[in-house]
């Protein structure tokens, strides 16, 4: 268990009403911690709240795959990471994982795929090049890094032959 290989962004303890019948944290609050580390990326790339008001523009996740890997517990401090996998001038193909902090074990990938839109459609819209080249800096610094072993995975039955 060595925790995780990017940088953190964000972290989160699990709180007692996110706990489940399992007595684990309940399936929707994994994506709830996702998407807060999500608008933490967002803010870094200027993709910020001013810059939605003031641009009129703002960005939908178009599809999202959320892996379950370990099971966290109340109170548990999860640390979670962003990385870009992929990038064009209207879409972001991010990977994010949610670690364990103190017993360094990865508990849940979240796959998505995010279209920037201009609100007044709402249609896509190009990015400003400053986000664009923000994305393109985190996709690169990771170019040596391994492709996670979620990333792409298809959802089906896998059936012997």
């Amino acid at each position: 268990m060595t925790g995780p290989a990017v940088p953190a962004i964000h972290q989160q303890s699990v709180l007692t009403e996110w706990i489940d019948y399992n007595r684990h944290m309940n399936v929707a609050f994994y994506v709830l911690v996702f998407d807060q580390s999500l608008d933490v990326f967002l803010d870094e790339i200027g993709l910020t709240r001013e810059y939605r008001e003031g641009a009129n523009c703002t960005v939908y996740v178009l599809e999202t795959h959320v892996t379950y890997l370990q099971e966290v517990h109340e109170g548990d401090l999860l640390e979670m990471t962003v990385r870009v996998i992929d990038c064009d001038e209207k879409r972001m193909h991010l990977f994010l994982e949610m670690y364990h902090r103190d017993k360094g074990y990865l508990a849940a990938t979240s796959e998505q795929m995010i279209m920037h839109l201009d609100k007044t459609g709402p249609k896509a819209a190009p990015m400003p090049a400053t986000m664009l080249t923000a994305l393109e800096a985190n996709k690169a610094s990771f170019k040596e890094t391994p492709k996670p072993k979620q990333s792409g995975n298809v959802i089906g039955i896998r059936r012997r032959q």
